[in-house]
């Protein structure tokens, strides 16, 4: 069936990157699986919003779903690629890391040739001889890439994730691959001789995974450093508290000081992100006072009198 991804992320098809971005955060938030627990098909929604975000945020994917629609992405998985966004030979700056990292059961790709290599071999014209000589020199065979995308609690403390690699040949393995602590959106993992194989005795080419984090309801990051919205009441920010906050490390109790404002950033060291070669970040607290829906008559007494006690003028440095 086909899918308009305009108007899952609720936007126009002449919509800007700006626009699409600030529409699927606000949908991510709103439908986030952990947000909505009792929302059996709140998952689901989740999914189709990622699902048109990774294909609108791309210009050449969205490109292409302009013109073929959501059928456009089987085009990319064949033999015979839509174009170069699928598939490339160059590196393209990965990250270079040892396949047998991340394989279950390790050993070599399957050794098919694509079917144009196979119709250049056995083609008539010049350029099925010039190509059947450049194969007996060796060519490499081509990189694969792929799109990966991973829930932001794996992108901080590592783990495993699974995916389908569709080589030249049509024939689908699945891969198993081991995901590094604190590894960041948009960076490229190499899977050396995972790619199309190489012609003759030439080596196959690699694999190359770009990371996709999900965005997460509450953490967000910055560099190594991770900043978590914490709600608290009226009471514990006026009279101090404390709170459990949840961390990669685990729930930690986290004290609050008396008279802490909405805003106030409490440091919570070394329970950021931690990344190989570098210094492991530390987790901001970002207090933020949750009111009741309704204030009755009494509260409302009271807080007018905690007014006349101490009266503030919360604006007074406020400035165009």
């Amino acid at each position: 069936m086909e899918e308009d991804y305009y108007k899952i992320l609720g936007v126009k098809r002449s919509a800007s990157e700006a626009e699409i971005q600030k529409a699927y955060r606000a949908l991510a938030r709103k439908y986030h699986p952990d947000v909505n627990p009792d929302d059996k098909s709140a998952k689901k929604k989740f999914q189709n919003i990622q699902k048109a975000y990774d294909v609108l945020k791309d210009p050449q994917k969205r490109e292409m779903y302009d013109r073929y629609g959501s059928s456009f992405e089987s085009m990319g998985t064949g033999p015979n690629p839509a174009g170069p966004a699928w598939r490339t030979q160059g590196t393209g700056g990965a990250e270079d890391i040892d396949f047998s990292q991340f394989f279950g059961g390790g050993g070599a790709p399957s050794g098919f040739e694509s079917f144009g290599d196979f119709f250049r071999q056995f083609g008539g014209t010049p350029q099925g001889r010039q190509s059947r000589q450049s194969r007996r020199r060796g060519t490499p065979g081509n990189d694969l890439q792929h799109e990966l995308q991973v829930p932001f609690e794996t992108s901080i403390t590592g783990g495993e994730a699974q995916l389908s690699v569709r080589r030249g040949s049509g024939k689908v393995e699945k891969i198993s691959v081991k995901i590094p602590e604190g590894i960041e959106d948009g960076k490229t993992i190499r899977l050396r001789g995972q790619g199309e194989a190489g012609a003759g005795a030439s080596p196959p080419g690699d694999l190359l995974i770009k990371i996709r984090v999900e965005p997460h309801p509450f953490f967000s990051r910055r560099g190594n450093d991770l900043e978590v919205i914490l709600p608290v009441s009226l009471a514990e920010a006026a009279l101090g508290a404390k709170v459990d906050v949840p961390t990669p490390k685990g729930v930690i109790s986290l004290k609050i000081p008396p008279a802490t404002s909405s805003g106030k950033r409490l440091r919570i060291k070394g329970h950021g992100v931690a990344q190989r070669g570098s210094e492991r970040g530390d987790l901001y607290a970002i207090v933020q006072i949750v009111l009741p829906d309704t204030i009755d008559a009494a509260g409302s007494d009271l807080i007018r009198d905690f007014e006349k006690r101490h009266p503030l003028n919360p604006r007074a440095e406020l400035r165009w």
